[in-house]
């Protein structure tokens, strides 16, 4: 059986044509959630459920539990659903005692059960007995990482597909401030949704208020300071980081500077970049293009790199390796200060 994108698995669920075995695994969660999540909804009406559909998670599960439910004969309906999240946790799921037993319920399923694996944050070896076995016998969907350059993509497309807008300024904030985790990508943007007028697209202004982003101090004010060399900008924000540190906890914040100077360095390396050249790195927004285009003139290649081994060293230093008593509101008023004010790497750590 060949493997499946969600698309094809979701458009199948919709048709009502079910595979008696799904297997959905792989490092980005969100669509594992997804499709498991459209079966428990789907396969069954409500007043089905009661009597035929199971969910099992792996740490509380064994295989002989899962096959056991798997081959009960639905109540009074046409199928019964038994869905196994936390799949990876089943404890013997790839042991040798229980490879009798799986191999003969997946040569020959129960045509009335759906029997769901959600086996997250890695994939079966497809070399081995049962990844082969899947391969052959069940539906596989393998849910791989999203970069950060798909994620642009990903929000407009989810946006789109609720028959709403979104402006590309708030697209580059909620990227850029959220990053790469689907799930809490989507439940941010399902707020937007709610709460956007009607005719309108979702602009950055809602963003910032929905989202929790201070309008004038956040990181990406921050980090437009650091382009534009505004001493007296940067040090405002610095100051309300440490006045709030709950709302501005510095990890993110340094994932943010460390992306952006990333992806300054990788444009170094085109030497001009062309729109196309942007794109690949997520970069969609011409007003983020002009950001980028003006910190390449401001920071040149090698000081870019030294900015990138500050930033690698406060996040270090964030862990409490060789940062003494200094608080994460000193940090990160010290890597700003090293951005703006250039001193020799060598000067810094001796």
């Amino acid at each position: 059986m060949p493997t499946f994108s969600p698309d094809d698995l979701l458009k199948q669920i919709q048709q009502r044509q079910f595979q008696p075995v799904y297997f959905l695994q792989g490092e980005e969660p969100y669509y594992i959630d997804l499709v498991a999540d459209r079966l428990e909804q789907t396969v069954l009406p409500e007043s089905d459920r009661g009597f035929n559909q199971v969910v099992l998670y792996g740490k509380d599960a064994d295989v002989a539990t899962i096959l056991g439910q798997a081959k009960r004969f639905p109540m009074m309906a046409e199928r019964s659903v038994v869905i196994i999240k936390e799949a990876q946790a089943v404890a013997d799921l790839e042991a040798d005692k229980s490879w009798p037993f799986l191999e003969a319920y997946l040569k020959n399923p129960l045509t009335s059960t759906v029997l769901v694996f959600c086996y997250k944050h890695k994939t079966l070896d497809a070399r081995k007995k049962l990844g082969k076995l899947m391969g052959e016998k069940a539906a596989v969907l393998t849910s791989k990482k999203v970069y950060d350059n798909q994620v642009p993509a990903f929000i407009a497309g989810y946006v789109r597909s609720r028959q709403q807008s979104i402006g590309g300024q708030a697209t580059a904030m909620l990227a850029e401030y959220i990053g790469t985790d689907l799930g809490r990508l989507t439940n941010e943007i399902d707020k937007l949704l709610l709460n956007v007028l009607p005719g309108h697209s979702i602009d950055e202004d809602l963003v910032q208020r929905m989202v929790g982003i201070s309008k004038e101090y956040n990181i990406f004010e921050l980090q437009k300071a650091l382009v534009q060399r505004d001493v007296l900008k940067a040090n405002r924000i610095l100051s309300y980081f440490e006045a709030n540190p709950k709302a501005n906890p510095i990890i993110p914040n340094l994932t943010l500077l460390f992306g952006f100077f990333t992806k300054l360095l990788v444009l170094h390396q085109h030497g001009n970049p062309s729109d196309a050249d942007f794109k690949k790195l997520g970069i969609i927004n011409s007003f983020a293009q002009k950001d980028y285009s003006l910190a390449m003139r401001v920071y040149d290649f090698g000081r870019t790199r030294s900015i990138i081994h500050l930033i690698r060293r406060a996040d270090l230093q964030s862990k409490g390796v060789d940062s003494g008593s200094m608080t994460d509101g000193e940090i990160l008023r010290e890597l700003v200060f090293l951005i703006l004010h250039p001193v020799p790497l060598s000067a810094i750590t001796g």
